[in-house]
């Protein structure tokens, strides 16, 4: 699928359970090292350069079972982890991501629970979870910088998601609070590694404020020491930012009697119904939403060289199932467009692309019920058969062109990426 595609770049996550059976070095599981070992050299045959993810929202039980992301001890478990995983791999993997989506695995399994472990803390267990784990991102930073950089000569930084955040009105007060929910979803963990090693100040005026008003002598919100600070600005090599969706915000009150991450924006937040509708309840088609995040980046963060390691769209009712997505299609052309845009008129530093995903797959609680792939997968078939779709001739015919040439008459390279 991958050579008949003509990519150059594929991005795949590791499971750490598969490489380390309980999460340490004491267990390691040579089988799983040479799966790996097997795709990499796979692709690196095929001309197919690959991206790894350390992390992908899978993390060993028995780590777990000691408290996950919530224990401070899993930095030194997690830096275990990823020093060994540059010293099998890193001859051959020139860019790494330790965390894909960090806003998930923070808010959606330590502070919601609506993502695996399932743990509901939503008053401080998403923002203890993201304090570890934005610490742990910095020490394996760290890690590759003094112990493989000189040698491997690869790229190490991390994947954050976010959607564009627009004003629901032009009231000075909804555009502080669009502001205000592109600081708490992307700045959240943007701001320490991409800025100056702390967290936005609205983040930590507001989250202050609330806890004070619920009686609590602390901030919710950790605090960095200036050590911590200086050790965390500053580590990455790349911006990789996942974007699907725009959300239109108001201001609004949410009040201290539900402290969580969500009211503590003081923020509503909707879309519009006359958006495409996709085959999730959160993803409707904005395209414009991509061009205006990335110049946020571009303005907020230095211009740093952007990947954007996933964008795509779920087969909506009327395509789910089909292999014509012309839904797919117009998408694709929709979002790429913007993200031309971004690199040609704005001047944002765009250096790769690459969708989700390849094929169908397992999309988390939703199962297999959710459908973002170029290839259709029949999940009732034992054997998994699996059927180009007809984004799979636009996709290829795109990475061949390397964007939208001008037509004969007009010359070459109007739409380069």
């Amino acid at each position: 699928m991958l050579r008949n595609l003509e990519v150059k770049t594929y991005r795949f996550s590791l499971s750490w359970s598969r490489l380390l059976s309980n999460g340490t070095l004491a267990t390691v599981n040579t089988p799983g090292v040479q799966f790996y070992k097997n795709l990499i050299d796979g692709l690196l045959a095929t001309g197919i350069q690959p991206m790894v993810s350390l992390y992908h929202w899978d993390l060993p039980q028995p780590l777990e079972d000691l408290g996950g992301w919530l224990n401070p001890d899993i930095i030194r478990y997690f830096n275990d982890y990823a020093r060994f995983c540059f010293q099998q791999f890193g001859d051959r993997v020139k860019y790494w991501i330790t965390f894909n989506e960090p806003l998930v695995i923070t808010l959606g399994g330590y502070g919601s629970g609506f993502m695996a472990p399932g743990v509901q803390q939503p008053a401080e267990g998403s923002y203890k979870a993201a304090h570890n784990l934005i610490r742990a991102h910095a020490e394996a930073w760290h890690t590759y910088d003094k112990e493989f950089r000189g040698s491997q000569k690869g790229k190490v930084s991390i994947t954050l998601s976010s959607d564009w955040c627009e004003p629901f009105t032009t009231k000075l007060e909804d555009v502080l609070a669009a502001n205000r929910a592109m600081e708490f979803m992307l700045g959240w963990f943007a701001q320490p590694i991409y800025g100056d090693g702390d967290y936005p100040d609205v983040m930590k005026e507001y989250v202050g404020i609330k806890s004070k008003m619920e009686g609590r002598n602390v901030s919710r919100l950790p605090e960095f020491t200036k050590a911590e600070k200086k050790k965390i600005s500053g580590t990455f090599d790349f911006f990789g930012i996942n974007h699907y969706t725009t959300d239109l915000i108001e201001n609004h009150d949410r009040g201290i009697s539900h402290p969580s991450w969500d009211n503590d924006q003081n923020i509503a937040s909707h879309q519009n119904s006359s958006w495409p509708p996709s085959g999730s309840s959160w993803l409707r088609e904005v395209p414009w939403g991509m061009r205006k995040l990335l110049i946020w980046i571009k303005y907020k963060y230095g211009n740093p060289d952007v990947i954007v390691t996933e964008n795509g769209v779920s087969d909506d009712d009327e395509h789910r199932g089909s292999l014509l997505d012309t839904q797919r299609i117009r998408y694709l052309t929709n979002y790429i467009n913007n993200v031309l845009k971004a690199i040609k008129l704005d001047g944002c530093s765009v250096a790769g692309y690459t969708l989700w995903s390849l094929m169908d797959n397992f999309e988390w609680t939703s199962g297999f019920t959710e459908t973002f792939g170029l290839h259709r997968v029949n999940f009732t078939d034992p054997l998994r058969p699996r059927n180009a779709k007809a984004s799979v001739a636009f996709y290829r015919q795109l990475i061949r062109n390397n964007g939208w040439p001008r037509s004969a008459d007009q010359g070459q390279g109007l739409g380069d990426l």
